[in-house]
């Protein structure tokens, strides 16, 4: 499946009944140089747009929001020892944390790459 995008932007990718989630191009963009993050703890439980975690940048600070409802079960301990990932590769290496849906069907009203991009450019 494609990654789907949140106004919060958030980024997500299914794998099976796991989402991953990161931080957009645009966010780490609008941030800049990220100096920590406050990763989720695995095994707690989330409701959709619920603060999962903090990004910290040079500029500012951020809350990174739950995309869709489920349980945490995997975080990115080599974005916590690495944050600069976050910059560097934020689709990739710089992922947050994993997420097994409990209602799969909220990825459904999250946005395309075509609406994402549509609703930072405007």
């Amino acid at each position: 499946m494609s990654i789907k995008y949140t106004e919060d932007h958030e980024w997500i990718q299914l794998q099976g009944d796991i989402a991953v989630v990161g931080i957009t191009h645009h966010a780490q963009d609008a941030l800049g140089d990220v100096v920590f993050v406050d990763l989720p703890e695995v095994g707690k439980s989330f409701a959709q747009k619920e603060i999962a975690g903090v990004v910290e940048s040079v500029k500012a600070a951020a809350d990174v929001y739950m995309p869709v409802s489920g349980e945490v079960v995997e975080v990115n301990e080599a974005l916590r020892e690495d944050p600069s990932l976050a910059n560097t590769d934020p689709l990739g290496q710089g992922w947050f944390f994993k997420v097994k849906l409990s209602a799969p069907a909220e990825v459904d009203a999250l946005l395309d790459e075509t609406g994402y991009t549509a609703f930072t450019a405007g």
